[in-house]
């Protein structure tokens, strides 16, 4: 089983990375937020990993930190999600958030997730709700958020930045500038928001 890689990053996508290590390259599907958070190609990268094995794949699925990757595990162990739906949910929503929503059985926040309906976000909640306690509630988060930034995905954006090692009011602005430039702010996904923040702060 592979848990973890460390190479040089050699291709990435919207949905995609292959990283070179010891002459191998390897292909690994993830969440927006981590494939927003990869450097250029070329640079060093180091991402957490899960082995998928099924009859006719071995496929590996990559994760900004080992949160992340928890997180996925359970999705997984939900009827009816698979590795592609847990990482839509994960590109939409940050595992804090996922673990307040599900204990208090906030559907109205769940069936927003791409892919999720009433059905599943029910299921969600069920089989979920005693085993995701682990997870810090997302209103305990010690990040403060300025109240000027009320949106979730805002907010889940900015929390991702500060993770990464960004000043809180660096990671504010950026988020606050490339939600002022777009378009229809409402339809700016998770990962699209905190690919183009990253570019700011670049």
């Amino acid at each position: 089983m592979i848990a973890c890689l460390q190479g040089e990053l050699f291709y990435k996508s919207d949905e995609k990375m292959i990283i070179m290590a010891g002459g191998v390259g390897y292909e690994l599907f993830a969440t927006g937020v981590c494939l927003a958070s990869l450097p250029d190609i070329g640079h060093p990268v180091f991402v957490h990993v899960h082995t998928y094995v099924r009859e006719d794949a071995l496929l590996l699925y990559g994760f900004v930190n080992e949160e992340e990757k928890k997180t996925f595990l359970l999705l997984l162990g939900v009827s009816g999600i698979g590795p592609k739906l847990a990482l839509s949910v994960l590109s939409g929503i940050f595992p804090r958030e996922l673990g307040a929503a599900i204990r208090r059985e906030d559907l109205h926040r769940l069936i927003k997730l791409s892919g999720v309906g009433k059905k599943t976000a029910e299921r969600l909640c069920l089989e979920l709700k005693d085993k995701i306690q682990w997870i810090p509630d997302h209103a305990e988060s010690k990040i403060s958020v300025s109240e000027v930034i009320h949106d979730e995905i805002a907010r889940d954006a900015t929390s991702a930045l500060v993770n990464f090692g960004y000043p809180l009011v660096n990671a504010e602005e950026a988020v606050m500038k490339t939600l002022s430039t777009a378009e229809d702010p409402s339809l700016v996904s998770l990962g699209d928001l905190v690919k183009q923040a990253l570019r700011l702060l670049a």
